[in-house]
């Protein structure tokens, strides 16, 4: 179900996960006209449920979805399947180009379009990925525990990663792939937490019955494992603020690239908000949630200001009090 949209809105939200829907529950309750664009994509689909959300643990990421929409709409706000192209400087406000050529009006934007995983290229770890490929201990290392666990090597974290799925299992290997092997102080950790280190390059996975059993490496030497975990790079979706200045920085530790913004949620291009992954690569949906409520009721509270002095402004010329409702009408 996608809602028909509006011309214009107080805010349009880009990106329709637990952040964005947040978001736009917290200005649909302030009496805001909002719309969720949302183009359908969210990076946990495979995941067969949330897990580390409280009163919602393991609920299907679809279902979460549906009803935070459902909560959006009863509040009035809009929520429409829809992908962005562009969004772009219009007046004191912005124009977000829809790929279907449409094109939507808004006084602000809060981007809540979260992140993509670049997995090494390895054949068979994308068609696996969320469910026997995995990369959040807290997020399924639960439905891991006490396996054949793999680390596969692919980033500055991989070390850290097998130590924390070592909390979960006694059974840890970690394969170098195509990276350094391990320092003498990791290694030294690794040896003393029993985590086995493979070196060779992975060249891919093996599968039974839909089930992982091994990992193969390039000499053709298979390892038993039931599940790998993988330090995927983590790149926000921001391809679309080009035209206004706006870009995904690199991470301080090289993990990805994300959208900075100050504690409130606020960018370096006035009028535009960030929330979840998009800016806070680790987020968990419960994270992305509240980040998502908070920045949302920044963003009323910049608007109440605005049009404050709106209202003080139209006063003063005696212009018809009508002219201090800029912005207030509900979508």
């Amino acid at each position: 179900m996608t809602d028909q949209l509006n011309s214009s809105y107080d805010v349009v939200v880009v990106g329709g996960g637990a952040a964005g829907l947040n978001g736009a529950l917290m200005l649909a309750r302030a009496r805001r006209s909002v719309a969720v664009l949302d183009a359908g994509a969210p990076r946990n689909a495979p995941a067969d449920g949330v897990h580390g959300l409280l009163a919602r643990e393991g609920m299907p990421p679809a279902e979460l979805l549906a009803r935070g929409r459902a909560e959006v709409r009863g509040y009035g706000g809009h929520v429409a399947s829809a992908t962005v192209t562009a969004a772009t400087r219009d007046g004191a406000g912005f124009a977000v180009a829809l790929a279907d050529g449409r094109t939507v009006r808004a006084r602000r934007l809060l981007v809540a379009t979260g992140l993509v995983d670049e997995l090494p290229d390895v054949p068979g770890l994308r068609d696996r990925w969320g469910r026997d490929v995995l990369h959040c201990p807290y997020c399924h290392g639960w439905e891991v525990r006490d396996r054949a666990i793999g680390i596969l090597a692919s980033g500055p974290m991989a070390v850290h990663q097998a130590l924390l799925f070592r909390q979960l299992s006694d059974d840890v290997t970690f394969f170098a792939h195509t990276t350094a092997p391990p320092s003498d102080e990791d290694a030294e950790r690794l040896a003393a937490r029993g985590i086995r280190v493979v070196e060779g390059e992975v060249a891919g996975l093996e599968v039974a019955d839909d089930r992982l059993v091994g990992v193969r490496l390039r000499d053709g030497t298979v390892v038993a494992r039931e599940a790998l975990a993988v330090s995927s790079r983590i790149v926000a979706r921001a391809g679309f603020l080009a035209a206004l200045g706006l870009r995904a920085t690199e991470h301080p530790l090289g993990i990805g690239a994300f959208v900075s913004c100050d504690a409130t949620g606020r960018t370096e291009v006035p009028g535009v908000w960030v929330a979840g992954n998009v800016t806070d690569l680790s987020a968990q949906v419960g994270g992305a949630a509240a980040a998502g409520a908070a920045t949302g009721a920044q963003i009323n509270a910049d608007l109440v200001t605005e049009d404050t002095r709106l209202a003080v402004e139209a006063r003063r010329s005696g212009a018809p009090a009508a002219a201090a409702t800029v912005g207030a009408s509900r979508g």
